[in-house]
């Protein structure tokens, strides 16, 4: 936690900020025209009068550096709320990283793109490094209610991301870009914008990049990454537009090793700094499993989608966005069962579906109807090999069909002089596939075996989502505003599910229990969110606090069978209430200098014990009460200098709060060099990054679930580093 001292300073910036602010209200000051490019603006959904999310510019993605480039979470650690874990520096660590909205898991949230969801499964959750964030205009971020029309996926639980493309350009262009940094980070970036090439208006562009770098600590390597990415954008008359988005990325990695809670507690952190996998063979399985190239991902994705606009009138507007998204990915890992042996994790996903709507702007209110179908085809299996490579036959059977979301949604807004309203209403539909149960034979033919104890049946799960949202504008400067959304994550966590039954089959078996009576305990969780704050902006000060609170039930939670005490394994039944503040404060020192602050306190507690054991009061899993992230932009000519401080509170490890992992100062450091009318009139820009200046050894990723019981695992964040970019634009 913070010191008394810490606190004090924490709370004497946002004091003297509000201080500030009234004394701007409240005196006549001389005209100031201060020019400064924003990181954080509210944002707004279209069709809606209240800004209810915070948008992260095209700038504010620039100063979280290069890791930034390649992965949305690293896009938008700056803002208040968001607790961004990485182990590597480069931002190419592939699902090694965890993220936290108000206290919530990235993978109960929804990632769209322009609406569109993202996501897949093992894990459940969005697919945040599938993307060159430089061909991406903005990303808005709601942290409380989720607007109806954004295509939630598995769920919004954990708020939702949106990114907004840079779809081709009407003007000729192009862009070339290298990275070069610390353990051999490399990243070439070119992009191309065609400009408008005909009377019909038709522009392309098309974007390509290559990535990689050395692990930090041990062997092995991160990527190559290798990303594409074309837009089209046609006009169809004076009245309709067509607009076509790909994007394909394939990433190999090989993985980090996280610690265990004994190697980074009592002052063993230091020592354990820098283990890994090991770098030869032994010829034991149960060493070899911790060889490094027993222990690596390969990942491809690629994605289609189109938006159609078309004015019917000045009243009307039809929208459809269909799309295409295919998940190609495998991944090993060393595991402890049978005496060592090498599981192989492969995800075949393929989704299709519509989004299609109606807008319309009447004389006193603004709505939207919708309705989001969607058909996914998630075949993720498991398979097993000794460490020597020989086949040692299939873990879980991938039988499971198709399955289906259902989504229509309205959304109606009004503003009536200074007061502007929203309402919307959601239904989600989820319809699961049953799954047939089997399991491998004796060697050395390992033949599947039907199972029928084993199998799981259909089921849909729904729920409606209501959201509501007001605004009054006090003055040209002050607004009040209120929010409330109800959100969700879809059943979850199959996988782990169906190994713990079929480790412990004869078990379950001797009490009559089969996999679907652990899955008749699975459902959706649930939500309620508030939001209330307030805006100041004013000519040398923006402030924006917003008071949270939530109350989360049926969360996926570890209880203790009835029948047989050795036996645990996760139910949908826990309750978790969360309420803290979080602000974001620009102060535009002058023309040429700009502080930000955004600290944020969060208090997520359990709301009773779980297990036996004592969690009733205990702080969430990995949720630090306090973070704060603050910086300033000091502008001297053609150079921008930007140092950069965060703050990680103290978390724990367990849901009895007894594994404490201490706070973290962090610093960083980035300078711009940009001069315009280079040649051409191009621009270029020069930028160099330390992250990490104190070198400090500091625990970044806590694996665990909410209400873990196992043993949880911790990864180190990543040491000093420095990178440098050159990038020309035409």
């Amino acid at each position: 936690m913070f010191s008394i001292h810490q606190k004090k300073c924490l709370f004497s910036c946002v004091a003297a900020s509000l201080l500030c602010s009234n004394f701007a209200s409240a005196q006549t000051l001389e005209a100031v025209s201060i020019e400064a490019e924003k990181l954080i603006t509210p944002t707004k959904q279209a069709n809606e009068s209240v800004y209810t999310g915070s948008e992260v510019t095209s700038k504010g993605i620039e100063l979280q550096g290069v890791k930034a480039s390649t992965s949305v979470y690293e896009a938008i650690s700056v803002l208040p709320g968001v607790n961004v874990e990485n182990v590597d520096s480069s931002g190419l660590a592939v699902e090694q990283s965890s993220v936290r909205m108000r206290g919530v898991r990235s993978s109960m949230g929804a990632l769209s793109v322009e609406g569109i969801p993202n996501y897949g499964g093992n894990p459940i959750g969005p697919r945040d490094y599938l993307y060159d964030m430089e061909n991406m205009d903005s990303v808005s971020v709601y942290k409380g209610g989720v607007p109806s029309d954004i295509g939630a996926g598995v769920g919004s639980r954990g708020g939702a991301i949106t990114l907004h493309p840079k779809w081709a350009q009407k003007e000729f262009g192009f862009e070339v870009a290298q990275s070069l940094g610390s353990h051999d980070y490399t990243k070439s970036y070119f992009r191309m914008d065609s400009g408008t090439i005909n009377e019909s208006g038709t522009r392309f562009s098309g974007a390509l990049s290559y990535a990689q770098a050395d692990k930090w600590r041990g062997e092995g390597e991160l990527g190559p990454r290798i990303n594409g990415n074309v837009s089209l954008v046609q006009p169809l008359g004076d009245k309709a537009t067509l607009k076509l988005w790909y994007n394909h990325n394939d990433q190999e990695q090989y993985l980090y090793r996280p610690l265990s809670y004994a190697q980074i507690s009592g002052g063993n952190l230091s020592r354990n700094y820098k283990n890994d996998y090991n770098s030869n063979l032994t010829g034991v399985p149960a060493q070899d499993i911790y060889y490094y190239k027993n222990n690596k991902g390969s990942y491809k994705n690629d994605d289609l989608f189109a938006v159609i606009n078309y004015e019917i009138d000045d009243t009307f507007e039809l929208i459809f966005k269909p799309y295409y998204a295919l998940e190609d990915s495998v991944i090993s890992q060393g595991v402890t069962s049978g005496g060592g042996r090498i599981q192989e994790r492969v995800r075949d996903i393929e989704r299709y579906g519509m989004i299609s709507e109606v807008d319309a702007k009447l004389e006193h209110f603004k709505m939207a109807l919708g309705y989001h179908y969607e058909s996914s085809a998630m075949d993720i299996s498991t398979k097993n090999y000794t460490t020597a490579g020989a086949y040692a036959g299939m873990g879980v059977v991938a039988t499971t069909g198709d399955t289906y979301i259902h989504s229509p949604y309205a959304k109606i807004s009004g503003d009536e002089g200074d007061f502007h309203w929203q309402a919307g209403l959601k239904y989600f539909r989820f319809e699961d596939s049953k799954s047939l149960g089997y399991r491998s034979g004796a060697a050395p033919a390992y033949d599947l075996i039907r199972t029928p104890d084993l199998d799981r049946e259909a089921k849909s799960h729904a729920l409606w989502l209501p959201t509501l949202g007001v605004s009054y504008d006090v003055d040209a400067s002050w607004q009040a505003y209120a929010n409330y959304g109800k959100n969700f994550i879809r059943p979850y966590s199959y996988m782990p599910l169906v190994n713990y039954y079929q480790n412990n089959r004869a078990k379950f078996q001797a009490i009559g229990m089969n996999a679907q009576d652990l899955f008749d305990g699975y459902g959706i969780e649930e939500s309620h969110n508030f939001d209330v704050g307030v805006r100041f902006k004013g000519e040398m000060l923006e402030i924006a606090p917003t008071l949270f609170y939530g109350k989360h039930k049926n969360l996926l939670t570890t209880i203790i069978n009835p029948l047989d005490a050795t036996l645990s394994y996760q139910q949908n039944v826990g309750k978790a209430t969360s309420y803290g503040i979080e602000t974001e404060i620009n102060f535009f020192m002058n023309d040429s200098t700009t502080l930000f602050i955004n600290p944020t306190y969060t208090d997520f507690t359990y709301d009773e014990d779980i297990i036996g054991m004592k969690t009733k009061g205990k702080q969430l899993v990995d949720t630090p009460k306090w973070m704060a992230r603050s910086g300033i932009i000091y502008k001297i000519g053609n150079f921008e200098l930007v140092p950069m401080v965060r703050f990680l509170g103290e978390r724990y490890g367990n849901a009895t709060n007894t594994e404490k992992v201490e706070e973290a100062w962090l610093a960083d450091f980035k300078a711009i060099y940009t001069q315009k009318n280079f040649y051409e009139k191009s621009t270029l820009k020069v930028s160099l990054e330390l992250d990490n200046i104190f070198n400090k050894e500091y625990i970044s990723v806590i694996n665990a679930s909410d209400y873990e019981t196992g043993t949880t695992t911790y990864s180190q964040g990543a040491p000093r580093s420095v990178m440098l970019s050159v990038g020309l634009k035409f």
